[in-house]
């Protein structure tokens, strides 16, 4: 439990779901769901997203071990903490790497016209999204694909509301900059 005594040893792996007479979940189905969704929209390949999601939980049961109180929004926290994580994952890889996988999962069967089209933007906004500097990315994803309301992006990212706001404003514009410019929409 995140408010309960700090686990040591057994108990937090236990916790973490080493054990599975253990002790609850620190995160929910759906707060995994939305790591996971942060984690994958970052850019971690979807091999890496179990190690994603157990990063997060380890900083949580962390948290507690060291005796602070639990965020005031766990899903909030986690999706931060999960943006974090795709940024470093995102920084240590090179791009063109990256973006050779992510072309190679989006390649699908020409079966169905509308999902080549949904490919396609797909692609485009996947590169859109390599191209915006780190801090942009972030809030983007966080914002729109977290979808968390611009106060809590301020909060756990200890940065003004206008910050957020600003950076938002840049990156979309710069995203549909490049949407109009390689033509998909």
């Amino acid at each position: 439990m995140l408010r309960g005594r700090p686990r040591r040893g057994r108990e937090a792996h236990a916790a973490a779901g080493g054990d599975p007479a253990g002790e609850a979940d620190p995160l929910d189905a759906a707060q995994e769901r939305r790591v996971r969704a942060v984690l994958a929209l970052g850019g971690v390949p979807q091999a890496d997203l179990p190690d994603g999601v157990q990063q997060v939980r380890l900083r949580l049961l962390e948290r507690a071990a060291d005796g602070r109180e639990a965020p005031r929004d766990v899903s909030a926290w986690a999706a931060v903490v999960a943006s974090n994580l795709a940024m470093d994952w995102h920084r240590a890889k090179r791009r063109q790497e990256r973006l050779g996988e992510r072309l190679a999962a989006l390649r699908q069967p020409a079966e169905h016209p509308s999902g080549e089209d949904s490919s396609v933007l797909s692609v485009a906004v996947a590169q859109g999204l390599d191209e915006l500097p780190d801090a942009q990315r972030q809030v983007v994803v966080l914002r729109f694909y977290a979808d968390l309301p611009v106060r809590s992006i301020a909060e756990q990212l200890g940065v003004p509301e206008g910050t957020v706001k600003s950076r938002l404003h840049t990156a979309v514009r710069a995203l549909r900059a490049r949407l109009h410019e390689d033509e998909v929409v």
